[in-house]
């Protein structure tokens, strides 16, 4: 019932890890809103996506965590347009960004020395700060 989605060479969601169907579109739609099923809802079972090693399948749980269903698989829905085969090919190009999200691989932070002159004006402005405040206090007139 699905089709395969390409991410990369090495990288893709087999057919039998994807389902999809077509809903009745919510909102307004003139005569055909309640003849027409053109809303598409897609199922992508994450476990089976081939290709991702341990640490890129851990990002894409993190990435779809707010798409995933009861029972683990990721509900992408599309009724961008009119065209049931138009919102299909939609949803599949959601569920395909998340994956390539999750293949790349984040920068690792180095950790760096504040410069002499941002040490400089940082105290310099809590020097400036201190003083207003002191100003505020209870004066001796």
């Amino acid at each position: 019932m699905g089709e395969r989605i390409v991410i990369s060479s090495s990288v893709f969601v087999p057919e039998d890890a994807v389902v999809w169907r077509a809903v009745r579109s919510s909102g307004p739609g003139g005569q055909n809103v309640n003849k027409v099923s053109s809303k598409v809802e897609l199922r992508v079972d994450l476990q089976r996506v081939s290709g991702l090693d341990e640490a890129a399948g851990g990002r894409l749980r993190t990435l779809a965590q707010s798409f995933l269903d009861a029972d683990g698989w990721m509900l992408v829905s599309s009724q961008k347009t009119r065209d049931q085969r138009q919102n299909l090919q939609d949803a599949i190009d959601k569920v395909r960004r998340v994956i390539e999200l999750a293949l790349v691989r984040p920068k690792r932070r180095r950790a760096t020395k504040p410069t002499r002159g941002s040490v400089e004006r940082r105290i310099g402005e809590k020097k400036r700060r201190s003083t207003v405040k002191a100003s505020r206090g209870n004066r001796d007139d």
